[in-house]
């Protein structure tokens, strides 16, 4: 009573205290009270107590609900039956009580019945036991069909602890119990007041699949209900489920093949079919057309294989679906976008024809089909390149309102560009250009100066640039020649700008594309670097794409290119470029000079890294104090546009003679600003671009970078220096004239490291350092197992390893688990041989235990998304020690009481390491390994109990 007294008080206090802090302690003590064995009967005395409010009883119907999904095992078994008549008569009492409750009640009886086998219920199970309650309490039967519809949606709910063959076994006694559940339905479905709740049910039990024959459902009551309730002025949606659920059965994998679906096709097909005028009647009401638009949707995407045969019937459905994709409203028209997709890929796929024999039989059939849905494709272009038209008011539109438009408009891409798949990329731009042509000609007229429709044409011809051909000579040069008669407002400039980067391997390509429209194209790119920052953003890009397809023709035109790369990275003038902006300016340079002789690349890489290297050296000779307190972003700003450029210009040596040219730039940095992990993290970055160009150019600067970030990271232990230290080592690991110094390098990044990662907290405050530590670690395995292994560092990072692996950090944990399956799949590697013997002296001392932790990981100690990671990092341990760590897996499960898991489970699990030791694949013996670990996490005290046994965080055996 004390108990019931302080629930009451807390979710007074939750509901209706003054005082925030007051609602969260409330919040909390309710949340802990839910945890408790107390909780059960509790809920249970204030449910059946008639003086509880309704935020007592829907609390407490939550509260049941969760124990019994959760935390049934609590109970002893003679505790069902109390269990099963309480609820019963919760339901009964309910039953024109709150709604909320009563779905509550519904769910816990509903997941009573999955933990609890067939024969508990009494002869023919729950759905015999359902029928008896209602037939022995008429007035009740609402509450009973409500625990009859979530009946079968809870065979899918996870959240109700269970082990995973009890799921599957309930499953099974629901789909035997099918023709029970629908007798019960189609008594209730003559009362007309019951039948919008029967069909719900009726959907819900479709979703199960079960195996009913296709003659019983085509003349069964329920299906005809549905049906009939399709052409009712009120459109019901729950008939509209149960048709939806009839055309998901007729072509799931687990009905029977589609041509035995026929007969019920053939009767859901035509009723569908006979809606289509209601999508144009606008006295329909939208939901209704929604609801209809929905069923032609359902009807394109399970039946897409048979309408791609062409028939004069399917293409009903095609031309229903045109009239779908027409409807005024974005999400009905939107329905059809995954059909055409569909559609498109079974038309061009060549699996779609492998049964018509030899190739022109399928070149012959793929021809008749495209030939056939052409004009449909043509028709779907025109329809939804409308779609992406600017609104009027979108200066005005809020901020979800605008991400929802431009989500339209690359839906609408994605569209036009299943369209030119099928139509060709020629054939779609005919289509575009005209209607590009016809808005730029009413732009011009002085009645009509709106820009938005040939900004929407440009954006659409834009959207197919990979699907025309280079050498198209009659819509892009028309195209191409308008772009400069267009006004300049800053929409439609960004849509331009974009549209000639779009295109750049045209302009390279086509005779006449380079010398005609390039110059006049390049000054629409310079105007967009100054009317917005958009706009400008946009020119930006479209340079780096010009430059990448043209650079060989444009090395010659440096000078004007260097002239606005010089106005963009300066501010000078009215250009609008951001800092990262410039970003894609730099890269066009750098791609520009990659294509001149050496001799030339030398002095332009020199004039291109001026800008930023000056900028930099202003900084330096303000004095330490002043570079030590700028602010980040005005030294990373010049250091990200050296990145670039050390990433793009490809001239290995006149990038590493740069380099070392602007070295006591970057030293002075890294002595100054160690301490600024921004800024170090760009530095290297830099640093790291350089070397992968150089390469072994880099000479001396190599050796001096290094020895800076060695030293600097016994210091500030910033992660980037270890990731700068793997690129090292993927470069130059082999090198035997770099071995002393590398094998130095390595060993004092590692030990600097294992000596800060001592526990799971550090781990879990540092992570990034984790992280790039296992990366640079997978590294060495990979490119100087010769330093690596032999190292009295090996030993030490393996321990670390092991304390780590449980960090909850997804990066952090994944690179330690790769760390630990390289060295497990060390054999698979050319040079790894011989290193075996080394390897198995540090691992196999401490199998055991990397095996528990492992296994701790895998059943709880880490997240369910890591579950893939662990499980091929112990399957690439027990490859790698066969016998041994098959033992080390049977002392590790064996750790776990059997009241967690049982035996059955454990053995299972041991079976599939063994067949995977064995060399058997690993996709289809992950099963029992994954049920162990959902057997292990099925709620939060098995799950307890599991890593108490397993003490991830121990690393003694």
């Amino acid at each position: 009573m004390e108990l019931q007294n302080a629930v009451k008080q807390a979710l007074n206090a939750l509901y209706h205290h003054p005082d925030d802090a007051v609602h969260i302690e409330a919040d909390r003590w309710l949340q802990e009270f839910q945890r408790t064995l107390d909780a059960w009967q509790v809920a249970d005395n204030l449910l059946h107590d008639v003086s509880s409010n309704q935020e007592t009883l829907i609390f407490c119907s939550q509260t049941l609900r969760s124990k019994v999904q959760r935390d049934f095992e609590e109970l002893p078994p003679e505790a069902f039956c109390p269990l099963r008549d309480s609820l019963t008569t919760l339901l009964k009492t309910f039953h024109t009580g709150p709604p909320k409750v009563r779905t509550q009640i519904s769910l816990a009886v509903a997941a009573l019945a999955v933990h609890v086998s067939t024969k508990d219920w009494g002869d023919g199970g729950i759905v015999n036991w359902l029928r008896d309650q209602m037939k022995s309490h008429p007035e009740c039967i609402p509450s009973f069909l409500e625990l009859l519809k979530v009946l079968p949606e809870e065979v899918f709910n996870y959240k109700i602890a269970v082990r995973p063959d009890r799921r599957r076994q309930f499953e099974k006694e629901l789909t035997f119990a099918v023709e029970a559940a629908l007798d019960i339905l189609t008594a209730c479905g003559k009362f007309v007041e019951l039948k919008e709740q029967v069909l719900e049910a009726f959907a819900s039990w479709l979703r199960l699949r079960p195996r009913i024959p296709t003659a019983v459902l085509v003349s069964h009551p329920l299906v005809l209900t549905a049906l009939s309730s399709l052409n009712s002025d009120i459109l019901s949606e729950a008939s509209v489920n149960v048709i939806s659920e009839l055309i998901h059965y007729t072509s799931s994998k687990r009905s029977s093949c589609i041509s035995e679906q026929m007969p019920l096709i053939q009767v859901i097909v035509p009723q569908v079919m006979n809606l289509k005028e209601q999508l144009k009647d606008p006295s329909k009401d939208e939901e209704d057309v929604k609801a209809i638009a929905r069923l032609f949707a359902d009807m394109g995407d399970s039946y897409v294989e048979l309408i791609a045969n062409g028939s004069d019937e399917s293409m009903l459905i095609v031309y229903a679906l045109l009239e779908v994709a027409s409807h005024q409203e974005y999400d009905i028209a939107c329905m059809t976008f995954n059909f055409w997709h569909n559609l498109q890929t079974i038309l061009i796929e060549r699996h779609s024809y492998t049964s018509f024999g030899d190739e022109s039989s399928i070149e012959a059939e793929r021809n008749r089909r495209i030939l056939i849905f052409q004009s449909s494709y043509e028709s779907l272009v025109s329809l939804v390149s409308s779609r992406v038209q600017y609104p009027e008011d979108y200066g005005v539109l809020t901020t979800e309102d605008q991400k929802d438009f431009k989500q339209t408009r690359y839906d609408v891409a994605d569209v036009l560009i299943d369209a030119a798949v099928v139509l060709g990329g020629e054939a779609t731009l005919k289509i575009l250009y005209m209607k590009f042509g016809e808005a730029v000609a009413r732009s011009q007229n002085e009645e009509s100066s709106r820009w938005q429709p040939a900004e929407a044409a440009l954006y659409c011809i834009r959207a197919i640039s990979d699907y025309v051909s280079f050498t198209e000579a009659e819509f892009l040069p028309q195209i191409m020649s308008l772009l400069p008669t267009l006004p300049r407002q800053h929409q439609l400039l960004t849509t331009v700008c974009l549209t000639i980067g779009a295109y750049s391997k045209w302009i390279n390509a086509s005779p006449g594309g380079f010398t005609t429209f390039l110059p006049s194209l390049i000054e629409i790119l310079v105007s967009g670097m100054s009317v917005s920052e958009d706009s400008a953003a946009a020119a930006a890009l479209a340079f780096r794409h010009i430059c990448n397809d043209c650079g060989k023709r444009l090395s010659g035109s440096l000078d004007g290119l260097f002239h606005i790369y010089q106005r963009a990275v300066t501010g000078e003038g009215s250009f609008k470029v951001s800092a990262e902006d410039s970003l894609h300016l730099v890269e066009a340079l750098s791609v520009v000079i990659t294509e001149l002789p050496p001799e030339h690349a030398k002095r332009a890489l020199e004039m291109l890294c001026l800008p930023a290297a000056n900028s930099l050296q202003e900084i330096i000779n303000q004095g330490p104090l002043i570079l030590g307190q700028v602010n980040a972003r005005d030294v990373t700003v010049h250091i990200d546009r050296l990145a670039n450029i050390f990433r793009y210009a490809s001239h290995p040596e006149a990038v590493a003679d740069t380099i070392q040219r602007i070295w006591p730039i970057f030293k002075a940095i890294f002595d100054t600003r160690a301490w600024d992990t921004r800024t170090m993290e760009s530095l290297c970055r830099a640093c790291k671009n350089a070397v992968r160009t150089s390469r072994r150019f880099m000479g001396v600067t190599i050796g001096a970078m290094l020895e800076e970030i060695q030293g600097l990271y016994t210091q500030h232990h910033q992660p980037c220096f270890l990731y700068l230290s793997s690129e090292v080592i993927k470069i130059f690991g082999s090198d035997q004239s770099c071995a002393d110094y590398l094998k130095i390098l390595i060993e004092s990044l590692f030990s600097q490291t294992t000596h800060l990662l001592t526990k799971i907290e550090e781990f879990t405050s540092r992570p990034d350092i984790a992280d790039d530590c296992f990366l640079l670690a997978s590294r060495c395995i990979r490119y100087c197992p010769q330093l690596f292994f032999p190292s009295p560092i090996f030993p030490s990072l393996v321990d670390c390893s092991m304390v780590g692996i449980t960090v909850q950090h997804r990066e952090a944990s994944n690179s330690i688990l790769t760390f630990l399956s390289d060295i497990c799949d060390l054999s698979n590697s050319g040079h790894g041989e011989q290193y075996l013997s080394i390897r198995d002296g540090v691992m196999v001392p401490r199998g055991a235990c990397i095996t528990r932790i492992l296994l701790a990981s895998l059943t709880g100690a880490l997240p369910p998304s890591r579950i893939e990671s662990v499980i091929y990092t112990l399957v690439a341990l027990t490859r790698a020690y066969k016998s041994s760590a098959l033992e080390w897996a049977k002392i590790a499960v064996s750790l776990i009481p059997l009241s967690a898991v049982k035996e059955v489970e454990r053995s299972s699990f041991i079976q599939a390491l063994s067949d995977l030791a064995s060399g058997a694949n690993i996709n289809a013996l992950t099963i029992p390994i994954e049920e162990l670990a959902e057997v292990c996490r099925r709620n939060r005290t098995v799950q307890e109990i599991v890593q108490g046994a397993l003490k991830p965080l121990e690393i003694r055996s």
